[in-house]
């Protein structure tokens, strides 16, 4: 089991999401299952959602509660195979010509616009 002081220095994703609602932001660690604070202000947010970080790893460490490891992009090669219906195959293919790109270039397009639509 890692010391407190290495787990505070792993890169965990912090994320500071305005609060509508309410005013201010609030900040949260996704890969720490309910670990998220709020704050008045950005430097606020940060310096809180770093305590908040803290007492969330020392009460995991207290309680023998696994910690996850931060996600890192090096986890992920960027490719994946995929099986798909031959007609798809056709169409897929057909409007990538008409793009005048690559399939692969035109998958990973509609990829992009499909997730962007589905986060916003």
């Amino acid at each position: 089991m890692k010391t407190l002081d290495a787990y505070m220095k792993l890169p965990y994703k912090m994320e500071i999401v305005p609060d509508t609602e309410e005013g201010g932001y609030v900040v949260s660690f996704p890969e720490l299952p309910g670990c998220l604070t709020c704050a008045d202000t950005l430097e606020q947010a940060a310096v809180n959602g770093e305590a908040a970080k803290r007492e969330w790893l020392i009460a995991a460490m207290e309680e023998g509660i696994d910690i996850p490891e931060p996600v890192s992009l090096d986890d992920y090669s960027g490719q994946f195979k995929l099986r798909i219906p031959k007609s798809l195959h056709h169409a897929l293919a057909t409007h990538a010509k008409e793009e005048g790109i690559s399939m692969n270039q035109y998958c990973v397009y509609l990829l992009t616009k499909n997730d962007t639509l589905s986060h916003a």
